[in-house]
């Protein structure tokens, strides 16, 4: 670990990091435009989870393709995963985003179906409630069972690998990305809020070679992999400098990596 430096003098500079960060100009050039078109609850949700499926690469590609992600469910996803025909689905012919394909894309629209017809939903699984118990600390474990579920109906192999499982070690970055924008409220006017049965506190930081690398200069982890043992590891140390709203330090540690190259 590098520069180490009192605690509150670090939690000073990121919340100066993150009040830079968290305003609405983040949002254009940010694959959470793409759940911003929307009002309506479960197209947030839909539209939120299909762009940070594919939220690797090039940002701006990232963007492009959650769009056009979105056009090709005709601007409505929630109506258009509930009633797609056998028909509509070849609309999807063609997609692609690096590995992300057509056979992909078409399999999450038919699992989502299947989430929000049998399960409750995504909100429903990713807050532990369909265990008919509020995920206590972290939402980890939940994220393993929604992997589960949303592959228990037939399935082309290859797509599981775009859903991570941090029961087996992975980061799980892109969840935890679309976790931060449906439950962190605040009146900067970036993330949603609009799942209210997961806490912020229970949040945990989207971990990638940006935020980890930062992260390590700043003291915050020391652990060289982006892995689960990772994620757990800065839960602690973001948990120690805000308790209620740790992931808050997303913006800082992302925009510190990304924008400022620190």
């Amino acid at each position: 670990m590098k520069n180490r430096v009192p605690q509150s003098e670090l939690r000073s500079f990121l919340d100066e990091k993150v009040l830079k960060y968290n305003t609405p100009s983040f949002i254009e050039l940010d694959p959470i435009s793409v759940p911003h078109r929307y009002s309506l609850k479960e197209d947030i949700e839909i539209a939120g989870f299909l762009a940070a499926t594919i939220a690797w690469g090039n940002r701006k590609m990232i963007v492009k393709n959650g769009h056009r992600m979105m056009d090709l469910l005709g601007d409505s996803p929630y109506d258009f995963v509930m009633h797609h025909s056998a028909s509509q689905l070849k609309r999807l012919a063609g997609f692609t985003h690096r590995t992300f394909n057509a056979q992909d894309f078409t399999y999450f629209i038919k699992g989502l179906r299947h989430i929000y017809t049998k399960k409750g939903g995504l909100e429903t699984i990713l807050s532990g409630r369909s265990r008919h118990s509020q995920a206590a600390e972290s939402l980890q474990p939940a994220i393993s069972e929604f992997k589960q579920l949303f592959f228990e109906i037939n399935h082309p192999l290859r797509t599981a690998k775009h859903v991570s499982d941090p029961s087996k070690g992975s980061a799980a970055k892109k969840i935890n990305m679309f976790l931060r924008w449906m439950v962190r409220s605040d009146k900067a006017g970036v993330d949603f809020g609009i799942w209210k049965t997961i806490k912020p506190g229970q949040l945990s930081c989207p971990l990638d070679v940006h935020s980890g690398n930062v992260a390590r200069k700043l003291g915050l982890l020391s652990r060289k992999q982006n892995d689960a043992r990772a994620v757990e590891e800065l839960d602690i140390a973001l948990r120690a400098m805000d308790s209620e709203d740790p992931v808050k330090y997303d913006f800082a540690l992302f925009g510190l990596g990304v924008f400022e190259k620190f």
